[in-house]
């Protein structure tokens, strides 16, 4: 493997394009000065909203929408070169003004909510401010969480500090943290990142993935106390915010403003629990594919189709995704073809830049912009359709919403992107029917049940045990969080697995738990998804259409009724039985496609 490249290596049109939000710095530089300045227009309404509740909505969310390029041109400059002190400090200012922004507009909410509701009520009705409505309903819906001026004022002021756990752990992931070179077997050495490790834990040679599992959690864990530290901060705040706005725990204060029933969550767990028999019995099949006496977590990652594997470089993976997502429309895949060559897309690994990969998708007057860290593999190639799964979703909402309607819920997040997986894995299982290509594609998605609905619910589990650990006021250290961590994989892996001890310390780098109680709408996106895909691909154009329903519909409607215009429903568990019933369909495919080798 070679060592990481520097950013102005990587040729150009593997880069985004970040001057289609500023020409350059010294444009952003003025975009900041101006919205700085506004901030005492936003300002002067204070004590005034009475006078005039539209000119006063209307100035927020116009505001609103002025400072998001700032923002996110500053976030995205600093994700591409988080070793750039430029692109830090250009990020500080940016949080810095959303900061001040918000601290010197948290009278709004307070004020509006002071009038009375009959009054509300009229502009909710009232064709002119059509756009606000449902920020207006919601709001209502919100009063008993909502503070006075004073303590909203108070709270807003106090956003850097809430976000520094968060910022503190980014940076000291990215910059700080270093692991030791791997050691290949023909004595070379090759770096070892957060990036480069999927390709390292996938590895066919199982003294690699030991080692490359080893030094991860290991160099997580050297810093175990400083991360312990850093999260239960994040944690603490949680808890905190949630005591502050009158909810009776963190995970009430997450999904209560969502319009999720905590049954979602509890549902979820507990669903998940009662299927790890399934679980059980695709990883006894593992075990005996890699005919190894103990199937470590060293283990778990890598296909079990030997010396089988779909080469993915970067550019046959974009066209393969626009082969599977055919069934979507031409016009969505118009809009594809256009993040491929449009600036839109960040490919390749770098020194410096941040791992994984994300969709930015809040600029409604530019495009979404999409990171990734692209290997040429089969995962990779399904993660350009998870993030442009992401874009798209953006795209529609923005493009068919006002601003107060365009931002869809967490809730539906992950479903747009793994309903493109979704879609573009049951293409292929019809285009490559070669028993090989059937069997490694069916352990994809084996795969991708494993990870999505059991790990990631295993993640929200942790999170939960974490944040309940808080409220009893339990100490939230390396030891304590890492005996929780391990004992939840003894849980779900333990029956067949060995659960190695440094797993212990996977939960440090899991950054997605600093955005507290997320993950789990990866595993119902996956459940919905799956559903969604399948009434595409059988009942073709009409679905699409109720698909595109719900990519257009924004928040204007709740995130359970936004499903449902695409004919799924999640407010009921059995959602989520169906989808481990294709799990376990898929695993019985699976183990056909094998034994038939």
């Amino acid at each position: 493997m070679e060592k990481l490249p520097n950013r102005n290596e990587i040729p150009a049109q593997y880069r985004w394009d970040l001057s289609h939000i500023f020409a350059a710095d010294d444009a952003w530089e003025k975009a900041l000065a101006a919205c700085q300045e506004k901030i005492g227009v936003i300002a002067a309404f204070e004590g005034k909203v009475a006078e005039d509740p539209r000119a006063a909505i209307r100035a927020n969310f116009a505001f609103q929408d002025e400072i998001m390029p700032v923002v996110e041109y500053a976030f995205l400059s600093r994700e591409a070169d988080n070793s750039d002190p430029k692109a830090q400090a250009m990020f500080m200012r940016a949080m810095g003004l959303i900061t001040q922004a918000t601290a010197a507009g948290s009278f709004l909410e307070p004020e509006l909510l002071e009038l009375d509701e009959s009054v509300l009520q009229g502009l909710i009705k009232d064709p002119e401010m059509s756009d606000y409505d449902t920020y207006l309903r919601r709001l209502l819906r919100q009063k008993p969480h909502t503070l006075d001026k004073a303590q909203e004022r108070l709270l807003a002021s106090l956003g850097e500090v809430l976000r520094a756990p968060d910022n503190t752990y980014s940076t000291f992931t990215s910059v700080d943290l270093h692991f030791p070179d791997m050691e290949l077997p023909d004595g070379a050495t090759a770096p070892l990142t957060d990036g480069t490790w999927g390709a390292f834990r996938e590895s066919p040679d199982r003294e690699i993935r030991r080692q490359s599992f080893e030094k991860i959690m290991n160099g997580y864990g050297g810093y175990g106390s400083t991360i312990a530290s850093t999260y239960a901060a994040s944690v603490k705040k949680d808890c905190a915010v949630a005591a502050a706005r009158h909810y009776p725990d963190a995970l009430a204060a997450a999904m209560d403003p969502l319009e999720i029933p905590r049954a979602v969550y509890e549902n979820l767990i507990a669903v998940i629990h009662e299927s790890l028999p399934i679980l059980q019995d695709y990883l006894a099949l593992r075990k005996k594919l890699l005919g190894v006496e103990e199937l470590h977590m060293y283990d778990l990652y890598c296909p079990l189709i030997p010396d089988y594997t779909m080469e993915m470089p970067y550019e046959k993976a974009f066209d393969l995704v626009l082969a599977g997502l055919k069934p979507m429309g031409e016009d969505y895949l118009d809009k594809l073809r256009e993040a491929r060559t449009g600036g839109w897309i960040d490919v390749y690994p770098s020194v410096g830049k941040s791992s994984g990969a994300f969709s930015a998708g809040s600029l409604r007057h530019v495009h979404p912009y999409v990171l990734l860290n692209h290997n040429d593999n089969l995962d990779s190639a399904f993660t350009i359709a998870h993030e442009l799964g992401h874009s798209m979703h953006s795209f529609f909402s923005n493009t068919n919403q006002p601003l107060p309607k365009a931002e869809y819920s967490l809730f539906v997040a992950e479903v747009a992107s793994i309903c493109n997986e979704a879609v573009m894995l049951r293409h292929l299982l019809r285009e490559f029917t070669e028993p090989r290509a059937q069997a490694y594609l069916l352990n994809h998605f084996l795969e991708q049940f494993r990870t999505t609905c059991f790990r990631q619910t295993m993640f929200a589990e942790f999170e939960l045990i974490a944040h309940e650990m808080a409220a009893r006021d339990e100490p939230l250290t390396k030891e304590t969080l890492s005996k929780a961590y391990y004992e939840l994989n003894r849980t779900y892996y333990g029956e067949t697995c060995q659960v190695d001890e440094w797993i212990a310390n996977e939960w440090m780098r899991i950054p997605h738990f600093y955005n507290a109680f997320y993950v789990y709408v990866y595993a119902t996106g996956l459940c919905a998804a799956v559903t969604l895909s399948e009434r595409i691909l059988n009942e073709g154009d009409a679905a699409v259409r109720d698909y595109r329903k719900f990519l257009s519909a924004g928040c204007s409607v709740s995130p359970i009724e936004a499903l449902r215009l695409a004919g799924v429903d999640m407010s009921s568990p059995e959602s989520l039985r169906k989808a481990m019933g294709v799990f376990r369909d898929t695993l019985e495919q699976f183990r056909k496609a094998v034994d038939a080798l």
